[in-house]
């Protein structure tokens, strides 16, 4: 390992001491707890929406989220290892088969991951004819006519 790799896996171990990082991929529906500074005071912002990338590694790791605010798409990227991050909460584990979600931005509607579908009941199923060697209405078998 050279100099550089010793570095920053030392530096990636020290702030992940400093704060507790979920394990999330996309998909996932996150809460991410952004620290604002405005002038001298500092307050805490919630960005609530879908986690829809994750790329880099090490100290440059970093994870898009997207949510929808009035009616427009709204994407922010965040550094994991960022001081300006509080907390990162998991709201909802999502089921998806990419690792960039990036047809989201393209959707009219909101697309749903797997773990957030609606299973409406099945309708009813209409009676089929009965085979050729299958009883007919008044039990006898073989062709029948209606």
């Amino acid at each position: 390992m050279n100099i550089l790799q010793t570095i920053e896996a030392e530096e990636k171990a020290r702030l992940i001491d400093k704060r507790a990082i979920p394990d999330f991929q996309p998909g996932d529906t996150l809460r991410v707890m952004v620290k604002i500074k405005e002038g001298e005071r500092e307050r805490i912002q919630a960005f609530e929406g879908v986690c829809i990338a994750r790329a880099g590694g090490g100290v440059n790791e970093n994870f898009t989220v997207r949510k929808i605010s009035f009616g427009e798409g709204v994407e922010r990227v965040f550094p994991i290892l960022s001081p300006n991050i509080d907390a990162i909460e998991v709201k909802r584990r999502g089921v998806v088969r990419r690792a960039k979600l990036y047809y989201l931005r393209k959707s009219r509607r909101s697309a749903r991951s797997r773990a957030s579908w609606s299973r409406k009941p099945a309708p009813p199923r209409r009676p089929t004819k009965p085979k050729h060697n299958e009883k007919g209405p008044g039990g006898c078998a073989g062709a029948f006519s209606t």
